[in-house]
């Protein structure tokens, strides 16, 4: 365990932010720095983006730097080329957004762990050596860090429980989502938007990569089900990129008969998220697991009405708030499609539960917790494990 830092302010906090690009890690990065940005103005903070993240910084003020880290992510050479950053920059705090640390840590530390989805399930990896990798890194983490992040009460559980650590050494920040959602787009605007994207109303929406523990075979058989008992005339919508998985999930769509009612929109700029969602009539999101589950936020913030799972951080963010299901069973994915679209009182129901339930998640709220840690990090004191909304 490092010393407590000594001596007084400006101290120099370096953010690992080589994932600024991705969706779910980068999203969050984005957000952290930018509310940080608004409220310390004291620190220096010190970036450590990659090539494919600097365009995707936001403006911030003097005391945040961007510094440019060529070495890729998951690789030897980042544990190398990290050490010597902080050891040059005489950096004071290291967080890192995930689980991974380089070699030489001359600093405190704190880590944000999203999930443990690698651990849990390791029939989602590539083969054992990936397992491994990410259980001794994660390991790792959770004993050398003096402060541990994670953005739900689930994947704080779920880490004390794989590694045995008493849960009050880690602090739940639950994330925030971007204010855009929260503005109502007028309907010129948004009916430009959908025009521009050639989407046409009505439909339904799911947002999401096809990696398995995303369940996107269980929403297209849902669907296909919800379409076969009471036919109606919205199509689903799918948002996030594809991979190579296009021509799999056609040929899925064409064998349950929905290939033409389904649209793959692909990777989609943040910026047209809002009106993505506005302009959807139910989010289908019955996910396996989740650390957090951002798309249901953001979809409840935008007013639109979710069906998501009864498991993970999913149920402790929308318990209450939205439909829930067994992400396992078709059948109930949809009977929920069948009962949002045949209820309009449902319907609103679930859109202003859903808003109400959105505004607890602000980055203001999100950066201000982190930015205690932080401090409580720099000056040596133990932290109380605040009670999440």
């Amino acid at each position: 365990m490092q010393a407590a830092a000594t001596g007084p302010v400006p101290y120099t906090i370096a953010i690992d932010a080589r994932k600024l690009g991705d969706f779910g890690i980068g999203t969050y990065v984005h957000g952290l720095v930018s509310h940080l940005a608004a409220l310390d103005s004291e620190n220096h903070y010190l970036l450590l983006v990659g090539s494919a993240g600097r365009g995707h910084l936001p403006a911030l003020p003097s005391n945040f730097e961007p510094m440019l880290q060529r070495a890729p992510v998951y690789s030897l050479r980042e544990q190398l080329s990290l050490s010597v950053t902080l050891l040059r920059r005489r950096v004071d705090l290291f967080h890192a957004t995930h689980y991974v640390l380089p070699a030489v840590l001359p600093c405190r530390v704190a880590v944000t762990i999203h999930d443990i989805i690698h651990l849990l399930y390791p029939e989602f990896l590539p083969n054992r050596l990936a397992f491994y990798y990410a259980e001794r890194m994660l390991r790792r983490a959770v004993h050398r860090s003096d402060r541990i992040l994670t953005p739900s009460r689930s994947t704080r559980d779920d880490l004390a429980r794989w590694f045995d650590l008493d849960p009050e050494r880690i602090k739940v920040v639950h994330n925030g989502i971007d204010d855009s959602f929260f503005d109502p787009l007028k309907p010129p605007s948004l009916d430009r938007w959908l025009r521009d994207l050639d989407l046409k109303r009505p439909y339904l929406l799911f947002v999401g990569n096809p990696k398995p523990h995303k369940n996107l075979d269980r929403v297209l058989k849902g669907y296909a089900r919800a379409v076969a008992g009471a036919d109606f005339p919205h199509r689903l919508v799918l948002v996030g990129d594809r991979g190579t998985s296009d021509k799999a999930i056609r040929l899925r769509t064409r064998h349950l008969g929905i290939e033409a009612r389904v649209r793959m929109l692909g990777h989609v700029a943040q910026e047209a998220l809002p009106a993505i969602y506005q302009g959807a009539s139910l989010l289908l999101y019955p996910t396996l697991y989740e650390g957090f589950g951002l798309p249901v936020v953001e979809a409840m913030a935008s007013g639109t009405p979710v069906i998501t799972s009864n498991t993970s951080a999913l149920k402790e963010v929308a318990a209450g708030y939205a439909d829930l299901v067994n992400p396992l069973d078709a059948d109930a994915i949809a009977a929920a499609i069948a009962r949002c679209l045949s209820d309009s009182d449902h319907r609103a129901s679930l859109t202003k539960l859903g808003q109400r339930r959105a505004q607890d998640f602000r980055w203001e709220r999100a950066a201000g917790e982190t930015l205690a840690l932080y401090r409580s990090a720099l000056s040596g004191t133990v932290p109380r494990n605040g009670t999440p909304p």
